[in-house]
């Protein structure tokens, strides 16, 4: 006679291995869809003069270099900004207590755009050098900091209308909804009155392209990034918490003010970083936890680290796809994420279970 207790545990054990092998065929496929954007593109290799290279190989320097100077920049940074993505999408969701959550459907992204663009036209970071009214070295960093003020206007605004308007996670996804037309509008204002240099460069820097990354740039970008995924890890325990009710993680010894406005803060950081570097990449904070609840359920000590891994997955496969789908012309991987996000995101918003938690 099995007990209620002996059920529970070969339950919990089954439900345990089933998230340890998802989690195990998910690296898998991180590992070879990464290996696969290094072989892949408009030179064509073979396994053997792929394999070659990797060991350090002197017989060929040209496709060498296109392998290490150009795709492997690209496949980190897919790695990395697809992680942060994932990471800030899944935090979003839990402390708004929205499915729909994420830095692209609640105007974060738009509002680090606008940010980004008051730099590049107000201020000339990111020109080239002769239209420039900054120092080169700080052109980089100040776009980096204005597409955070942007991200984080947004992310006040919406903190304000949740925990003080007390408005339903519904209302939240339309309020995201005004301030991405009022961002997209202010950014058109600034461009109407910009130089035709500066508006090509503010058109160009929104495409969500992986080939703006440098490896100055990855460098920037992964220690920017690293511990705000670090954070978000560790405070598996109070998403959890957070689940049952504010009552509840009070009564556990959770600051539940402070630490929803520390997760927005890291979020709208892990966004603006990633759109200041590579522009606007949509949809991947909405897809990758979507796609791991099944797994994992609702358990952000999974979820989390989950949803970086699917987050690196899909920008890397988005990546892939945007350099053969119309080979030797390489889209933008923001389009493909967007393409990919929309019909979700209209599944979620009509779906009955889908509106709030």
């Amino acid at each position: 006679m099995i007990t209620p207790t002996q059920t529970t545990i070969t339950t919990y054990r089954k439900r345990l291995y089933r998230r340890n092998l998802g989690g195990l065929l998910l690296l898998l496929l991180l590992i070879l869809l990464f290996l696969l954007t290094l072989k892949v593109g408009s030179y064509a290799l073979s396994w053997p003069q792929f394999i070659n290279i990797l060991k350090g190989s002197d017989s060929e320097r040209l496709l060498a270099h296109v392998i290490l100077q150009i795709r492997l920049p690209r496949a980190l940074a897919a790695l990395v900004s697809g992680a942060a993505l994932g990471c800030a999408g899944a935090a979003m969701q839990n402390v708004l207590r929205n499915p729909l959550a994420s830095p692209f459907t609640l105007g974060v992204s738009q509002g680090a755009a606008c940010g980004a663009a008051f730099a590049i036209i107000v201020l000339g970071a990111g020109l080239p050098t002769a239209s420039c009214r900054l120092p080169a070295a700080l052109a980089p960093y100040i776009i980096v900091l204005a597409a955070f003020g942007g991200a984080l206007l947004t992310v006040a605004v919406l903190s304000l209308l949740a925990f003080f308007r007390d408005i339903t996670p519904e209302s939240l996804i339309l309020a995201g909804v005004a301030l991405s037309a009022f961002f997209g509008a202010l950014t058109m204002l600034l461009q109407y009155f910009a130089s035709d240099i500066e508006v090509a460069g503010t058109v160009f820097w929104t495409f969500g392209d992986l080939g703006k990354a440098r490896w100055r740039d990855l460098a920037i970008i992964t220690a920017l990034l690293l511990p705000g995924l670090f954070y978000l890890w560790r405070r598996g325990w109070s998403f959890n918490a957070l689940l049952w009710g504010d009552e509840t993680a009070s009564s556990l010894g959770i600051r539940v003010g402070r630490i929803r406005l520390a997760t927005l803060i890291i979020s709208a950081l892990l966004s603006a970083v990633t759109i200041a570097f590579l522009g606007i990449i949509g949809f991947v904070g909405l897809i990758a936890p979507h796609l791991m609840r099944p797994l994992v359920g609702q358990d952000y000590r999974y979820l989390i680290p989950y949803s970086a891994l699917a987050g690196a997955v899909l920008l890397l496969a988005a990546d892939l796809s945007a350099r053969t789908l119309m080979a030797p012309t390489v889209l933008p991987v923001g389009i493909l994420t967007a393409f990919a996000g929309a019909p979700l995101f209209l599944y979620l918003l009509t779906r009955k279970g889908g509106q709030s938690r």
